[in-house]
């Protein structure tokens, strides 16, 4: 067996493919029903739709220390709706570990599933979203961006004063007051500071 083609079956594992759908998808990028019939270039032409879609090769779906990362389509915004929870104070660890576990527990549903396949992944974010709504604060309401609603329920939590939000949002992010808008890593740099804060005060309250 050749590396891309144990490559491309860690793929099939890895997303969650079975047979039919596995062997459908090989034939509508090569026309090949099967690894073993196609030429290296055409294998790799496969391994890179796969990537497309979330496989991640095992170094890569590694963090730093080691630990397994949730990999898949839809981890990013699983993962981020998670760290959410976390910077509102209504999760205790930010570990894709207890997000796996979580969801399991409220929805039976297998995070192999869940990161992969579309109407799995609906179920569960929109789950986690009513979740936070509920323990969180958070107003899903609305165009705004998800940072700023996340860091209005912080915000919330933190200070009696709704008038006070965006002169601190600003300064934190170095920006003049008449700024409107922020960039989704600055929303993110924002909610991770009145994280800090967040989980200090629920952890006063108790």
């Amino acid at each position: 067996m050749t590396s891309s083609t144990a490559a491309i079956h860690v793929a099939k594992k890895q997303l969650g493919l079975d047979d039919d759908t596995y062997r459908a998808k090989l034939v509508r990028i090569t026309g090949k029903p099967s690894t073993k019939d196609m030429t290296e270039a055409e294998r790799q032409r496969v391994l890179q739709v796969l990537r497309n879609e979330g496989f991640q090769p095992a170094a890569a779906a590694r963090r730093p220390d080691g630990r397994q990362k949730l990999t898949g389509k839809y981890a990013g915004k699983l993962q981020a709706l998670w760290i959410a929870a976390w910077n509102l104070g209504i999760v205790r660890d930010r570990d894709d570990a207890a997000l796996i576990s979580f969801v399991k527990g409220q929805t039976k549903i297998d995070h192999v599933r869940f990161v992969h396949n579309a109407a799995d992944a609906r179920a569960v974010i929109e789950a986690l979203k009513a979740w936070i709504a509920r323990e969180g604060g958070v107003d899903w309401s609305g165009e705004e961006d998800d940072g700023r609603k996340i860091a209005r329920a912080q915000w919330a939590i933190l200070s009696p004063s709704p008038r006070d939000f965006w002169p601190v949002v600003t300064d934190l992010v170095d920006l003049d007051e008449t700024h409107c808008d922020l960039s989704d890593r600055q929303w993110i740099s924002v909610m991770n500071y009145f994280g800090r804060d967040v989980r200090a005060a629920r952890k006063a309250d108790k």
